[in-house]
């Protein structure tokens, strides 16, 4: 079994505080990983994070998303790759830690995006990783753009690119809040299921922090674009915030809100 799991820049970093991680619950998280590898170490495993208050704060002071062409932009797309790289580095000592033999793939060096939708990147070394018993890890990084020279591929892109080849068969996106509301302002338990027919009446609040991607709602557009090309695959958007949760969903309960076509 092929499982996608991405960590949420919510989760793993403090949204509202630039270039500022959470560094006990990457390693709790991290620990949660590793005790559910431990438990089925059949579970192929591709884990990817979000850039949180690293990437995106960077990327919206340069405007990185919205393209490259001068020599100020190019140099604001370099400030973006060290930020999250940097992040990435948090992340992967965190897993090692923990004995998981975790090996960083970045998209800015194997991706490419056209018009700032991203259309190729190099799978097989990701799944020679996984054959292999290895963690690869991936996350939102910049990368070069074939018509206005630079973009940020998202972990949601990342993740929606490699599916067409890896066909996992969960697709699990861990943040802060339990799920999905029908409206953020209004307090309420997580919808349980949200379908293409349901999505109209969702509404959306401006994301926490500096997001270049969209935030919840560009995650949940993202989910059901999956849901709809492979409708067998288990999809949950969920939390991971308190202990526990993450390897809940990891063993295979299902929690949180389900994206289904």
């Amino acid at each position: 079994m092929i499982t996608f799991l991405k960590l949420g820049g919510s989760v793993i970093t403090e949204k509202s505080m630039r270039r500022t991680a959470r560094p006990e619950t990457i390693h709790r998280i991290a620990s949660e990983i590793a005790r559910a590898l431990g438990r089925d170490p059949s579970m192929q495993l591709l884990l990817g994070h979000g850039s949180g208050s690293f990437g995106h704060a960077v990327a919206a002071e340069h405007g990185t998303h919205l393209g490259a062409d001068s020599r100020q932009d190019w140099h604001g797309f370099a400030s973006v790759w060290s930020a999250a790289r940097e992040l990435n580095s948090l992340i992967i000592a965190a897993l090692q830690a923990e004995g998981l033999p975790a090996i960083a793939f970045a998209p800015s060096a194997t991706a490419i995006s056209e018009d700032g939708q991203l259309i190729t990147m190099s799978y097989e070394p990701i799944q020679r990783a996984l054959s292999s018993g290895l963690l690869p890890v991936v996350y939102g990084d910049v990368v070069f753009d074939r018509a206005i020279g630079a973009s940020i591929a998202s972990t949601e892109a990342v993740f929606g690119l490699l599916a067409a080849h890896l066909e996992p068969d969960r697709l699990l996106l861990a943040g802060r809040t339990a799920g999905v509301y029908k409206a953020a302002s209004t307090p309420s338990d997580p919808l349980p299921v949200i379908t293409p027919s349901s999505r109209s009446a969702l509404q959306f609040s401006s994301p926490e922090g500096e997001d270049v991607t969209g935030g919840m709602e560009g995650k949940v557009d993202f989910c059901l674009s999956i849901a709809q090309a492979h409708p067998d695959m288990e999809i949950l958007i969920f939390s991971a915030e308190q202990d526990g949760q993450l390897l809940q969903v990891l063993s295979g309960e299902a929690i949180g809100t389900r994206i289904q076509a």
